[in-house]
């Protein structure tokens, strides 16, 4: 048997998700729906302080509350009292210190969620404040105090830095010389939370074993139960997770939230335990994307030839390393964006602060250097007396360009190509109606005071797991007769986030091995490890696995005889295979010059804003946001859109309104009144060019798509609005006064 062609509902069709119209409709069942007979509910204690000594902690009165069954502190924790994604420096409830607001004290059960909050409001906590630690200046150059008072990994004391990444290729005192233009400038990026719709929760159930079965909605099942089987003290085959209906996850459900907590309760109580997060709660209860200061120097010839880059960005990582280490790696790797830069000299650092933890966010820190990246580059433009976008053009990396790790690009390329697209688009008209207009229906403005710009970005990314990572999948495909029809089983804990690995999945065995009909069972740990939904890599690295079962059920189809598959399952059936699937070998950056082949392969994204700004209200509308994306085989077209469509808003709202603002180590806006998220009304038509280039080394040629839309959205933007005020505006979100203050045209 090969590969079936023509099969419906196979790979490179719009296949709709199954769970799209229940979304639609209200009755999906997400896994705050969860719900146990003799169930009780858990809630979390938490700091209001960003500093501070615990000096007493007493839970008498909350235990005398009725319908309290138990309050647990550190001391009830049986296992390892740390836990973390990348290093465990992060208390399953604090002991001695709190270094953020919102962190973990106690955990309460109690028969109904009011009884359990109120019963919060009776533990006695007496805490001695301290200077919380909020400048992550001063804890990259070390004249702040120490937020943790050791290095925890046994690595060398670094003090408040988690981690520093040094990039040096090429010969900068010789690119000093040649350049013949050279601009410098500072960007930050703001605080974003992942906003998803679906606050953290799930059901612990303890088992007659003595384990726990837990349902979440997660992002990695394998690595909470890693997690959690250090904090319990339990043995794997103890700890069973399964995944629950997911309101969203953007990077924000890659740290633990509420399993360990779950978990605990569970097996101290001997009943199901159910912890569900308020909106509030969840700001507290997950990291956010890192805010970051960078500061970008280019060099280049009159002609528009890019010589060198040098860059020094710092990433704030808050109280706890999470996944800060590979974040600012991240962020450092592709700090001269896509373009040939022969030269490159770039520190990276990633720092702890008292300030919320920050972690993986959609785009992992690649979204913060590229938009420093091309602000610069639309600064150079313009010293140039160059268009944008030809000077982007002009340099933009193609295959065989040397990354400033050392690394040549051995994929498609297509950087040139993308903003060459995006270039020829005819521009749109300007906005109509209410909505078309800055302010829309709050009628702020009838046009005066509106100047259009036009703005273009483009962003790479590395696509999976990078720095020698042993990234691998594994997943189980059985075919079996039910009701005399051939029917194919698939089952790996791939976690399904809204980015649609259900449906790719079944689109995969149906390509595969001509079966119309496909079971896709929910992922739990009673299959091999699928890896994280993250990094845009489930789809290559499940898909693969996926694939690889199949073909080992072909092979062994083909093994049994000529007959007709249906005949074959009757006389040989069900049959199963499991097949582990695993990319190129990729390796470290050396930590003195940051040389390595450390990425498996590169997606490259680009967008064309066009926005109408009110100067005298500053008000803004973004009218059109175009992108052009090579996403190597487009699997399920409509996904694909829907994935860019999803990533562009994200962007757009980084550059505009997604902010979370912390004073002095609190947070001042956890709500959704006062957190903004993009709306209907505030998204423009987001026209879609998809280029399908083949990636050699992937399976069906395809590419990871949910991560660099967020890349080169919201640079766009910003260079956009630049271009109609003539502002600097080195910094997102923008604000309206932004545009009212006159510094820096």
């Amino acid at each position: 048997m090969s590969t079936v062609t023509g099969v419906r509902n196979g790979v490179g069709e719009s296949v709709l998700r199954p769970d799209g119209r229940l979304k639609v409709r209200g009755d999906f069942a997400y896994s705050s729906d969860l719900h146990a007979d003799n169930m009780v509910w858990g809630a979390t204690l938490r700091s209001p302080h960003p500093c501070a000594r615990i000096v007493r902690l007493d839970p008498a009165r909350a235990l005398r509350l009725p319908g309290v069954v138990a309050v647990l502190t550190h001391e009830d924790v049986p296992g390892h009292p740390l836990y973390g994604m990348k290093v465990a420096d992060q208390p399953v409830l604090a002991k001695d210190v709190v270094r953020y607001q919102g962190e973990p004290v106690a955990l309460v059960a109690a028969d109904h969620p009011e009884t359990a909050r109120r019963a919060l409001r009776l533990i006695e906590v007496e805490y001695e404040t301290r200077t919380p630690l909020t400048d992550p200046e001063a804890a990259v150059v070390g004249t702040g105090p120490r937020v943790h008072a050791r290095r925890v990994d046994g690595k060398d004391d670094l003090g408040n830095v988690v981690r520093h990444v040094r990039i040096r290729h090429g010969d900068m005192a010789r690119a000093e010389r040649l350049a013949e233009v050279v601009v410098s400038g500072t960007y930050d990026v703001g605080m974003q939370d992942q906003a998803f719709l679906g606050p953290e929760s799930g059901l612990a159930i303890p088992a007659e074993d003595g384990g726990v079965d837990v349902y979440v909605s997660t992002q990695w099942l394998y690595d909470d139960q890693h997690q959690m089987c250090a904090a319990l003290g339990l043995p794997p085959e103890k700890v069973r997770l399964t995944m629950s209906g997911v309101g969203g996850a953007f990077g924000g459900r890659e740290d633990v939230s509420v399993q360990i907590h779950s978990a605990l309760l569970a097996l101290h109580t001997g009943r199901p335990v159910k912890m569900s997060y308020n909106r509030e709660e969840s700001f507290f209860g997950h990291v956010h994307r890192h805010p970051a200061k960078m500061w970008f120097e280019h060099g280049a010839t009159r002609d528009g030839r890019i010589v060198y880059v040098k860059a020094r960005l710092v990433f704030d990582g808050g109280a706890y390393t999470s996944t800060s280490q590979v974040v600012i790696a991240n962020g450092s790797y592709f700090a001269a964006g896509a373009y040939d830069v022969p030269h490159v000299e770039i520190d990276g650092y990633s720092v702890f602060t008292n300030n919320p933890p920050c972690g993986a966010m959609r785009g992992f820190g690649a979204v913060q250097s590229c938009y420093g990246v091309e602000s610069n580059l639309d600064k150079l433009a313009r010293e140039l007396n160059m268009e944008p976008v030809e000077l982007r053009i002009r340099n933009a990396m193609k295959t065989g360009t040397v990354l400033p790790t050392g690394q040549a690009v051995d994929g498609p390329a297509p950087a040139a190509e993308l903003l060459e697209r995006l270039r020829d688009r005819p521009l749109p008209p300007s906005g109509e109606g209410v909505f078309g207009l800055p302010g829309g229906l709050n009628n702020t403005t009838h046009g005066e005071g509106i100047r259009r710009g036009v703005g273009y970005a483009i962003g790479v990314k590395a696509i999976g797991f990078s720095g020698g990572v042993d990234d691998r999948s594994v997943a189980r495909v059985t075919l079996s007769l039910v009701n005399g029809e051939p029917v194919a089983q698939v089952h790996t804990s791939a976690a399904e986030c809204g980015q649609g690995i259900v449906t790719v999945q079944a689109q995969i065995v149906r390509t595969e091995l001509g079966v119309e009909q496909v079971t896709v069972l929910p992922a739990d740990t009673r299959v091999g490890d699928a890896g994280s939904s993250s990094a845009s890599r489930i789809s290559w690295m499940s898909g693969g696995a996926v694939q690889g079962a199949c073909k080992a059920l072909r092979e062994r189809l083909a093994a049994l005889g000529d007959d007709g598959l249906t005949e074959l399952l009757a006389a040989h059936g069900p049959l199963t295979e499991e097949y582990e699937y695993s990319h190129r070998r990729t390796y470290p950056v050396d930590p003195e010059f940051g040389q390595g082949q450390a990425h498996i392969a590169f997606a490259f994204a680009a967008h064309r804003a066009v926005v109408e700004v009110d100067t005298e209200l500053g008000l803004v509308k973004v009218i059109e946001l175009a992108t052009a994306q090579d996403v190597g085989k487009a699997m399920n077209p409509l996904a694909v859109e829907g994935q860019i469509e999803g990533g562009s808003a994200q962007g757009l709202g980084l550059a505009l309104m997604e902010e979370l603002h912390v004073k002095d180590g609190k947070v001042r806006n956890p709500s959704f009144t006062d957190y903004l998220i993009p709306t209907i009304a505030d998204m423009p038509s987001v026209p879609i060019d998809l280029l399908e280039l083949p990636h050699p080394d992937s399976p069906y040629g395809l590419n990871g798509v949910g991560e660099p839309p967020t890349l080169s959205s919201t640079p766009a933007i910003a260079n956009a609005l630049r271009d109609a005020t003539g502002l600097a505006l080195g910094r997102v979100p923008v604000r309206p006064d932004d545009f009212i203050h006159t510094e820096g045209r």
